[in-house]
């Protein structure tokens, strides 16, 4: 029986999804590629173009490509804005955090569809996604510590209707909630409403 319980165990530990591999962020993303994501509310597509953000386009492409946003949150849902989303387990976070994407120019703007890595300062777009839900021009110059402009990385070819169908209710609330990455679960009971990433993969 004992014998029987620590293969099984084996068994599960060895199925179990790898987090992270530091040579995955040495993964450089094709001229193109499109990541598909299905969410509580249905299914959208994010082409890329590596041009218009080389080092941004690389790190997305490595994200999707080894499953960081499978159960992500959409977090940050404001009308007529921005939807904004990202996973919070801050282990994965903080390994990926660890390998810098540095600051790129601003070749595309934030028309509505569009994507863009989130900031807060220097060498910070890393992990959070936004979508524009309008045109936004003001985030194509807005300067920050000395950084000027969110470069989009991508754009909503599809599904579209479904980023703007994401529930808004909660507005900025739940980002500045210290449980969205202390507690996921205290936090998701909090806001039951807010939607969700099921699974984000590429396409081929």
């Amino acid at each position: 029986m004992k014998k029987a319980t620590l293969l099984l165990l084996l068994i599960v530990l060895g199925c179990k999804k790898q987090d992270f591999d530091a040579q995955w962020t040495l993964e450089q993303a094709p001229a193109a590629f499109t990541a598909r994501f299905e969410t509580t509310q249905g299914t959208f597509d994010i082409a890329v173009t590596r041009d218009w953000s080389p080092k941004a386009a690389d790190r997305l492409y490595q994200l999707v490509k080894h499953g960081y946003y499978d159960d992500a949150i959409f977090y940050r849902v404001v009308d007529g804005f921005v939807a904004q989303f990202g996973n919070t387990d801050t282990i994965t976070m903080n390994q990926w955090r660890a390998v810098k994407v540095p600051d790129e120019p601003v070749k595309f703007g934030n028309k509505k569809g569009m994507v863009s890595f989130a900031r807060s300062g220097p060498v910070t777009r890393d992990l959070e996604l936004f979508v524009n839900l309008k045109d936004n021009p003001v985030l194509d110059t807005l300067d920050f510590e000395g950084v000027r402009g969110f470069p989009a990385v991508g754009r909503v070819t599809q599904g579209m209707d479904v980023v703007e169908k994401l529930y808004s209710g909660y507005g900025e609330t739940p980002m500045s909630d210290e449980n969205l990455y202390a507690n996921r679960n205290g936090f998701l009971a909090k806001y039951p409403e807010l939607d969700l990433i099921k699974k984000a993969y590429l396409v081929e």
